[in-house]
């Protein structure tokens, strides 16, 4: 099971999981649901009240009869509110109690980065399970807001106070927008689309381990991807590839409705919007701090 941030492999609706999707291929027989390039066909729902009947499409995704205990998008907004709120909780107690003066910059850099450490574990952890656990995702969130909230404060201490606030702000209005472009279809989630961007963001992936390895052992900014005119380019690069990982978030959401996942689903699709947006808003925070020091 994987998530969909862009660090990992995206985990997707596999017939494994008990629901059909991003990882999903078709059975011997089966035929493919209109112009979706994940769907099963009519025997591939196992959650549809009779999964030979001849199901409702819209825009080629099966639609699944509605049954007791299947994931529902309120299920999905409640869930993120839920690990939305817990992040936005942790960094705001994190920036009131964690200062980043010159006396504490030290220690709460160090919580800062531990913190960062202990949410990277969790995720990877239930990435790797085969079933959604809401005590790791929220503690995920909560070690993630830790981290955030110092990182913010530093950024608007030592670097302007406006920052964080643009960075929020326009990692709104990227989620809006990848809504919107969604909803309205401007932007359709296929597998060529699902290729180019998982080989995109491998690639970028690489570029900052190397930029990172190279400012290690050779000092300063490593190969020049976090400042100046590379590190604008790679930060607006960063920023679209959040926004595409937004665009194969929501057609997770939208098939695992479609095909009537498990309620429980709705904490993996919870789990991989919160992440994927707190990729965005770090590449908003790099690309605002790098304009803002340009200035």
């Amino acid at each position: 099971m994987r998530s969909s941030n862009p660090v990992f492999s995206r985990r997707g609706f596999s017939r494994d999981n008990g629901y059909a999707g991003f990882n999903a291929a078709p059975q011997a027989g089966a035929t493919a649901a209109g112009a979706n390039p994940y769907a099963q066909g009519t025997a591939a729902n196992p959650y549809a009240t009779n999964p030979y009947a001849q199901p409702d499409t819209q825009y080629g995704v099966p639609q699944a009869p509605a049954r007791s205990g299947a994931m529902t998008i309120d299920d999905v907004v409640t869930r993120t509110a839920i690990t939305l709120g817990t992040v936005v909780l942790g960094a705001a107690l994190a920036w009131a109690l964690l200062p980043v003066d010159e006396a504490n910059l030290g220690k709460s850099y160090g919580i800062a980065i531990g913190a960062a450490l202990v949410a990277f574990v969790l995720s990877l952890v239930q990435s790797f399970k085969r079933r959604p656990s809401p005590a790791l995702i929220v503690s995920y969130a909560a070690f993630e807001g830790v981290f955030l909230g110092v990182i913010s404060s530093a950024v608007s201490t030592y670097i302007g106070p406006g920052v964080v606030m643009q960075a929020v702000l326009g990692t709104m209005c990227v989620f809006a927008g990848v809504l919107l472009a969604y909803k309205m279809r401007w932007i359709r989630v296929t597998r060529r689309f699902y290729g180019f961007v998982m080989a995109a963001a491998v690639g970028f992936m690489l570029l900052m381990v190397v930029n990172l390895l190279f400012a290690v052992f050779g000092g300063g900014d490593g190969l020049g991807f976090r400042s100046g005119g590379l590190g604008i380019l790679f930060g607006v690069i960063g920023v679209i590839l959040g926004a595409c990982f937004l665009a194969l978030d929501f057609k997770q959401v939208e098939d695992g409705i479609a095909y009537g996942a498990p309620r429980e689903e709705s904490w993996l699709a919870a789990f991989g919007l919160t992440m994927t947006l707190v990729w965005i808003y770090l590449e908003m925070l790099r690309l605002f701090s790098i304009l803002s020091g340009d200035d």
